[in-house]
This record gives C-alpha cells, structure tokens and sequence, in this order.
C-alpha cells in the first residue's frame, strides 16, 4: 500500500473562505460584519473540489491513501485570539473529516489545532480529542510558530507544550510539525518560513531533552526535514559539542517526509536519513504547482524520484511508501485494519 503522510485540502470549496472573511470582517468591524454565515458547502462542492484536483492525481500516480489536513497556509494562527482560531479550526476539521466520509478509500484525516500566539497549548486538547474520538483522525499539525513568522513563543521542548504531548500520548497520534503563513516580510512563507521551521524544530530537539520524558511521543518533519539533511555533519558537530547524545538517539521519535522535489535531493535524505525514519509524501496539492521543464513531470511528484532509486532494497522501498506511514500512525493501522485492507495480524514491516 503506497500511503502519501502529507497531504492539504487546499482546494477548499469557497464556503470555507467566505466564513473565514466574515471573521476578518468581524476582527475589522464587528457592527457591518453581518451575522455568522457557518461553513456552507455540498457534498457535490466538495467532491467537485477534489475529484478534479486530490483524488484524480492520487489515481494517476498510483497512491493509495492520503493523510489529509486543513490548508496548512490557511491556519493563520496570528489572526484574531484563541476564540477566533477555535472557530476556524473547527471548521477546517469538519470539511476535512467530510472529506473522509466521502472518499474513506483515499483519505484518513489530520488535523489542524487552535493554536494562538500566547495561549496556552493545553487549551488545543479538546479539539485533538474531538478529531481523534470522534471523527477518527489519526494525526495532528503542531505549528512551532503560532505568531507566523515572529518566533514569540516557547521551543517545542518547553514544558509549556507538555499537557498537549500527553494527549498525544494517550491518543497514540503523532504531529507533523508544520508552520503557517509568515507575515514577517524577511521570510516568504513555502520558500523559507516553512524550510525554517522544520530545520528549528529538529534543533530545538538536540537541544532539549524532550524524549527522555516522552519516550514514545512521535514528531514528522515535513519537506524533508527543511536543512537537516543537508547538514547532518553540522548537527552531529554540534550536539557533540553541545555535550548532548548522539542524532541517532532522536530517531525513535523524529521521522522525515520525502517532500523534496528534485531527484538529487531525494537521493541525498534517503542516503542520509536511516530509510525507516523515511515517509512517502508529496504535499498535493501543495507549494509547488507547476512541470518541471527539465524532466516533463511535475515537481512534486516525488514517487517518481522514489521509484528512479534504483539500488533501494524491495523492502525498504515497501517500508518508504506506505510501511513506515503504519508503524508511526498507529491509528492509521488500525483504522485500515476495521476497513479490511489490512489483515487484523498485520504489523508493518521493518526495514
């Protein structure tokens, strides 16, 4: 089973917007913003939005199942305060989870969190347990940097964060740290923002001695880990300077997806990175749109690069494409598992 860790509803239907501008029309001028106007959408609207889009380039390029989560641009978690991501995240994760309900075959539901700069991360749980319980989501999207682009909060390891880890815990849900927009002018938010993010949070756990208190907690770094990769003498050099323990240790909680979208550059992580710390991802439909004049492809279709790896063991390549996705997300196991399309014995295999 070839399962893509890394997917966004990007081509909401047009009533997820039009609630989100009667929000910021509200934080503008509550007296002429007009009465709440909900989410409003069809079952035909959202079919529509991802026959044409998701679910056609799925079928087209032989991926068997998503994890799919709201926009991740459109988290926004700077506008408004907590109340207003609340509301917004709600609706994010309803269309989503509707998402599930009609296509259950091709995708499995993340979830955004009510992040807000400033407010207490503990304050997310309700809307984690809500997703996990009782819409069946098998993961969250933690944002590292809910002020968008200004770094004003606590490192992912601060103990601020720890009543959310514990639910995660509980929950048996991993999160993919994934920033939002910027609005800080030095960083374009898919270009830089988002490849900082995933390059600080792998720091921030060098550093921090998260995982000696939460052994199982489980982290997916998106984009292919931003930096890291790239510079992993850099990062061995300095947790060894820093007097902190070896990389390798971090890799019992600290996975990488493969959204990385030229051949050298997948070749590079799955040379660097152990390849069962190593997820299939894409992102469609994400940052990068568009065909590659080099190659005729497009961009970000990253199972072709996999597949052009021609030296990659048979099953650590099974393990890369949907088998790592299994032992990670364990929700997503069983959940395939109740469906019928994997055996209730199975476990994942190791690579």
């Amino acid at each position: 089973m070839i399962i893509d860790c890394h997917g966004h509803y990007t081509t909401a239907p047009k009533g997820l917007k039009g609630f989100r501008d009667w929000q910021l029309a509200m934080l503008e001028d509550p007296g002429h913003a007009g009465p709440d106007p909900g989410m409003a959408a069809s079952d035909d609207e959202i079919r529509d939005s991802l026959e044409k889009n998701q679910v056609r380039i799925q079928r087209g390029r032989g991926v068997d199942l998503t994890l799919f989560s709201p926009r991740a641009g459109g988290m926004a978690h700077h506008v408004g305060d907590f109340r207003t991501s609340e509301a917004w995240t709600r609706h994010c994760n309803d269309l989503v989870h509707r998402a599930t309900l009609l296509y259950p075959d091709s995708f499995a539901g993340v979830c955004q969190l009510p992040q807000s700069p400033g407010a207490d991360p503990a304050r997310c749980i309700p809307e984690l347990v809500r997703c996990v319980e009782e819409l069946g989501f098998v993961g969250c999207n933690l944002n590292p940097d809910p002020s968008d682009g200004y770094w004003t909060g606590r490192p992912l390891t601060d103990r601020q964060w720890y009543p959310l880890y514990e639910k995660m815990v509980e929950l048996d849900v991993p999160a993919m740290v994934h920033t939002s927009c910027s609005c800080n002018p030095n960083f374009h938010f898919t270009g830089a923002h988002y490849i900082n993010g995933d390059t600080t949070a792998f720091m921030q756990f060098i550093e921090g001695d998260l995982f000696r208190d939460f052994p199982t907690l489980k982290f997916v770094i998106p984009h292919g880990g931003g930096a890291v990769p790239y510079h992993w003498g850099r990062y061995r050099g300095l947790a060894q300077n820093m007097g902190r323990p070896p990389l390798e240790t971090l890799l019992e909680n600290v996975f990488f997806d493969t959204c990385v979208y030229h051949q050298p550059g997948i070749e590079l992580l799955l040379r660097v990175v152990p390849p069962e710390n190593v997820l299939f991802a894409s992102e469609i439909i994400g940052a990068v749109k568009g065909v590659d004049p080099r190659t005729g492809h497009n961009y970000d279709d990253t199972k072709r690069y996999i597949d052009a790896v021609r030296d990659l063991d048979p099953g650590v390549r099974a393990a890369i494409m949907g088998g790592n996705a299994l032992r990670v997300y364990g929700r997503l196991r069983r959940r395939l598992q109740e469906q019928g399309r994997l055996p209730a014995s199975d476990r994942p295999a190791e690579s």
